[in-house]
């Protein structure tokens, strides 16, 4: 798959909880070695997007990833196929070890211990924690676990669910750093994100939601310096 090929097609996607209708018809599309991110208020669907394409709720329309329709697949199915969540919260697994943690990350192959010894590499402080129970180890920490797992999966596309929330600034930088580098690797993101403004800088293209319906896309420098997307999310009359 050739850069720019698409790899993710989502039409007229729909997530229902009951009388709630969190996500009302979304159309987004991310290409092969993109970064992608979904803006917007509390509220406004993103988390039910990622759920939905991860396969953990219900949900109607049509995903086609990597020219296939997958909006049948059960989650594990998913992931067996290259799509990675990394959900909001973290999710790792307390009780477990580092390294535990991380080898579930791979529990649909058989991993290499260069796998394992790359993450360590990428994420210094999980070689040095790696039999720390995964559940006393800080917030920051907790992310780079969370993003390690995914990565362990071998994803094609990887979903990132708030990965700076609630993170102090030195370890949001280290995430946006990590996310950067990833990109260059050429791996596949579909972000969402609190802070927009970091995640507009590095996002090559952007959509923003409202109320369970995309109401702008484009570039990320396009959205980041767009006058509706500056006064609802990233303060009127601030530089971007």
């Amino acid at each position: 798959m050739s850069v720019h090929e698409k790899l993710l097609s989502v039409s007229n996607l729909h997530v229902r909880y009951g009388n709630i209708h969190a996500m009302q018809g979304l159309n987004i599309e991310v290409n092969q070695g993109e970064l992608v991110c979904l803006i917007g208020a509390n509220g406004a669907g993103k988390s039910s997007t990622l759920n939905a394409l991860a396969g953990l709720v219900p949900s109607t329309g049509s995903v086609i990833y990597q020219g296939k329709e997958i909006s049948t697949l059960a989650s594990h199915q998913r992931v067996g196929q290259g799509l990675a969540l990394v959900p909001e919260g973290r999710g790792v697994f307390s009780k477990m070890t580092v390294l535990e943690n991380l080898q579930m990350g791979a529990y649909l192959h058989d991993w290499r211990e260069s796998e394992l010894e790359s993450i360590f590499a990428r994420f210094p402080r999980l070689a040095e924690r790696r039999d720390q129970l995964a559940g006393t180890l800080s917030g920051g920490e907790q992310q780079m676990l969370a993003i390690g797992r995914a990565l362990l999966s071998r994803p094609k596309l990887l979903l990132l669910d708030e990965p700076s929330m609630g993170l102090a600034p030195l370890m949001i930088e280290l995430i946006f750093k990590t996310l950067a580098e990833l990109k260059e690797t050429g791996l596949s993101i579909l972000l969402v994100e609190q802070n927009a403004r970091g995640a507009l800088q590095l996002a090559d293209r952007a959509y923003v939601l409202e109320h369970g319906e995309m109401t702008l896309s484009g570039t990320g420098q396009d959205l980041l310096h767009d006058a509706r997307v500056q006064a609802a999310y990233l303060g009127a009359g601030i530089e971007a």
